[in-house]
């Protein structure tokens, strides 16, 4: 009996009721690390904070590897460019907010089996690189062009098909300018670390993360619509499996809070004490800018307006916002919402799709407020009249 590649590749399925997380979302998950969300904090993402997904293994470039970058396809001048030749191009610096497509989608019901998502697939960094449509202006697009193709260093198997990571863009995004396309070198004044894509990876502010390709390696214009898994299969909005979908492109308006107070170690549950309890978080878009961010206490049941940051000029980047919240002893649910200038803002009920993808569903953090007679912390850590520690750690 003859092995196939679809003897190592799972099917795209759903989980079945009750289903709980399984050792091969585990091991995604493993793999994959979301932003701690306190971590919210910081205006630019330390990159070792910042979200990560990996579909196949991170390809090993270590310092000084040779890495031609090349252009080819419907243009009249094909290039070949390494590192020093994209440097002689003109340098922009840009902050983009990253997004996974996948972010919040083990909160769906029926959960789509695949990375476990909660709302930390998120970061900010200021990107470093070459604008795409300089690279596309000296090679010269044909005037049949249709679509620029971008191929990654990392190569796997998915639901059964080889492959290398590709995604595409249509000639007028790729030579846009507005968002301008960067194919980066460098996050945060650094050179790219090994798992953002390390040494060359696109960046398409406004767009989620799966069109950001990371170990970009080579682009191809072509003159008819790409139809690659990452374009035609995956990363489409489908309700059911023999639909065609609708592709997945710019980021939906989302606002996350930083967790109040202090957390359970297990249950992460937070718990603050009675009185003001100064919120804050970050709101962003894909779409158009975020003009409004509403702060619930309430579950959604009612909401008020929190002070949004002044616009700094950094049209891709999230927001900072702050609201002050007069915390009473109980339990109480917290939500932000996000509202943007084409007046899209977050559901409180999430439309659902098989992918689990762009699920912008406004966040609920559960807090307990403790009694006003709770004590403080002791001198041994414990709280006053609370129990010994526990010293197994």
């Amino acid at each position: 009996m003859g092995h196939r590649l679809a003897d190592a590749s799972t099917p795209a399925r759903l989980a079945a009721p009750q289903e709980g997380i399984g050792r091969d979302e585990l091991a995604l998950a493993t793999r994959n690390h979301g932003l701690p969300l306190e971590a919210l904090r910081y205006d630019i993402t330390p990159p070792g904070l910042h979200y990560v997904l990996t579909h196949y293994d991170i390809p090993y470039v270590p310092d000084g590897t040779p890495w031609p970058l090349t252009l080819d396809g419907r243009v009249r001048r094909p290039l070949r460019l390494d590192l020093t030749d994209l440097r002689s191009f003109p340098q922009v610096t840009t902050r983009v907010t990253l997004e996974c497509a996948g972010n919040g989608r083990a909160l769906l019901t029926p959960r789509p089996v695949s990375q476990p998502w909660l709302v930390e697939a998120v970061g900010t960094a200021d990107w470093t690189g070459v604008p795409l449509r300089l690279l596309l202006a000296e090679a010269g697009v044909r005037p049949d062009a249709v679509d620029v193709v971008f191929t990654g260093a990392d190569h796997g198997v998915e639901r059964g098909v080889e492959q290398d990571y590709r995604r595409a863009l249509t000639v007028e995004v790729a030579t846009g300018s507005d968002p301008e396309v960067l194919v980066a070198y460098a996050m945060n004044g650094a050179p790219l670390p090994p798992q953002h894509g390390r040494p060359l990876r696109l960046i398409v502010p406004g767009w989620y993360g799966m069109a950001h390709v990371k170990w970009l390696c080579g682009i191809t214009v072509v003159d008819e619509p790409f139809t690659g898994f990452q374009q035609a299969v995956a990363y489409r909005l489908r309700r059911d499996p023999g639909d065609v979908g609708e592709p997945v492109t710019r980021i939906a308006p989302r606002a996350l809070i930083v967790p109040p107070g202090f957390p359970d170690f297990m249950s992460r549950a937070r718990v603050v004490r009675p009185g003001p309890v100064a919120l804050e978080g970050r709101a962003w878009s894909g779409r158009a800018p975020v003009t409004r961010v509403e702060v619930s206490a309430d579950a959604g049941r009612t909401w008020q307006d929190a002070e949004a940051a002044p616009h700094d000029g950094q049209r891709w980047a999230w927001r900072r916002w702050r609201y002050t919240w007069t915390a009473t002893p109980g339990e109480h649910v917290l939500s932000a919402r996000a509202t943007d200038a084409e007046g899209q803002s977050q559901p409180l009920d999430q439309p659902w799709n098989r992918g689990g993808f762009a699920n912008n569903l406004v966040q609920r953090v559960p807090v307990l407020c403790l009694d006003d007679s709770e004590g403080g912390i002791g001198e041994n850590g414990t709280r006053a009249g609370g129990p010994e520690p526990d010293l197994g750690r």
